[in-house]
């Protein structure tokens, strides 16, 4: 097994069809019980361990240094402490709250996201973890809190141009949650990023009080490190228009910006399902050895 080979393996696993047939079943969930609903994905994740997790290109983030991190603890699931961490390699650390944007496709939901990430330390393991805060979609979601969610965000705005401009414009229906953002990709430059938390961090993911429980139900993705081996970096001098809501009120101040120029090939831990690597050696060796004829996926 290669990247290459992985990535088309990765591919094949999603099918259009059956993506559109999942997407037409969703609004008849409104009218069962919530819990009915995240039961009934559960059950069906048992039978597909890993779903196929296509990032499209150009992915970007942002990043917001928090001046008072003390304020983010009760945000974070239990054994869970605010962590500095460096965004590239070689990089000033700091504590981080994270805005990813991106269109992704997989086995189940095709769309937009726009994602609201505290950096933090795993007490108990050691691990820088991505907690996921909160997120907004014009396609279909799940998350432990809320089980299989509808659209929260209609007309989304994903996309580049000929101009070299990334543009992100989402807003929810109700106004109260919105990610709008433009940066030119013509000054930036390919530069290394930090292992600890890109690669580590993706080993070790949880949802935050506001999209999950307490417990903070981890889980990971299996990839080739190289996939988070480097990205462009954006100077803020041309990230212009960002506008992102702060319900939380975490209180960043925009720091940094990155983006990925290529699409990014992952399968990712079905919903109650666990995988956890911890080191960069071992995600290496689980990429190398996945057998795409034997994966279940959901």
């Amino acid at each position: 097994m290669n990247i290459l080979d992985y990535a088309k393996g990765v591919e094949r696993m999603v099918n259009p069809m059956r993506v559109g047939k999942t997407l037409s079943l969703q609004p008849r969930m409104r009218y069962i019980p919530k819990w009915l609903g995240k039961k009934m994905v559960l059950s069906a994740a048992k039978k597909s361990d890993k779903m196929p997790f296509v990032v499209e290109p150009y992915c970007s983030f942002l990043f917001y240094e928090l001046k008072e991190p003390s304020k983010i603890q009760k945000y974070l699931p239990n054994d869970f402490v605010p962590a500095k961490a460096s965004v590239f390699e070689g990089g000033p650390e700091k504590y981080y709250g994270v805005v990813s944007m991106f269109r992704i496709h997989t086995s189940v939901f095709w769309g937009s996201r726009a994602e609201l990430y505290l950096m933090a330390e795993n007490s108990k393991t050691g691990l820088l973890s991505w907690i996921m805060m909160d997120y907004i979609s014009d396609t279909i979601s799940y998350d432990e809190k809320s089980g299989l969610k509808a659209p929260d965000v209609s007309k989304a705005v994903m996309t580049t141009t000929c101009e070299g401009d990334f543009v992100c414009d989402m807003e929810t229906l109700d106004k109260r949650k919105f990610v709008k953002c433009e940066m030119s990709l013509l000054n930036a430059k390919m530069q290394k990023l930090d292992p600890r938390f890109w690669i580590e961090g993706n080993t070790s993911i949880a949802y935050g009080r506001l999209a999950g429980e307490a417990d903070g139900d981890l889980f990971s993705l299996t990839f080739f490190p190289e996939e988070m081996k480097q990205a462009l970096f954006v100077p803020l001098s041309d990230v212009r228009n960002v506008k992102v809501s702060d319900n939380a009120d975490i209180g960043g101040v925009l720091d940094m910006a990155a983006s990925f120029p290529f699409a990014q090939h992952m399968l990712s831990d079905s919903p109650g399902n666990h995988t956890h690597y911890g080191s960069a050696e071992k995600l290496r060796t689980a990429a190398l050895d996945v057998d795409f004829s034997k994966i279940k996926g959901l």
